[in-house]
């Protein structure tokens, strides 16, 4: 095997080393967001929430817009699991989704959402107030 072969594979070796560390370092954390929404057509989204990590507490801002059939105004209160995380920051960004709903009164909500950093928020809760939705989002997060 030549000098420069032996070389490729070595630093194929670290990369992949590497980019195992990386992806076995991944952690988990819990979220709690409470969203204020309302809209007409065209709808708006804020809020805020905490985001539980290494025993440590860090506060989130949420934020949104939603385009599509959007009537209404509502309160949700969103619980559960954010995956794939190394480090708090990881939580913030822009995640999007497409979904459909109705609240009247109160009901339950349950949502799977990524980011452009990987995280995954697994999300359920209940959402009180007058709401029927049928629209694509985009939701973003970021450390206060």
């Amino acid at each position: 095997m030549s000098s420069s072969s032996l070389f490729r594979a070595a630093l194929l070796a670290l990369a992949v080393c590497f980019g195992l560390s990386s992806s076995a370092s991944a952690d988990s954390g819990t979220v709690t967001l409470t969203i204020y929404k309302g809209g007409w057509i065209i709808g708006a989204s804020a809020g805020g929430g905490t985001l539980t990590f290494h025993g440590r507490r860090y506060p989130l801002s949420v934020g949104g817009l939603d385009y599509g059939l959007v009537f209404g105004g509502s309160k949700t209160v969103l619980r559960g699991q954010v995956s794939r995380i190394s480090r708090p920051s990881d939580v913030a960004g822009v995640y999007g989704a497409a979904g459909a709903g109705l609240a009247i009164g109160g009901g339950a909500r349950a949502i799977v959402l990524s980011n452009q950093k990987g995280a995954v928020l697994e999300l359920s809760g209940r959402q009180v107030g007058l709401m029927a939705n049928a629209d694509l989002s985009g939701l973003a997060i970021s450390m206060k």
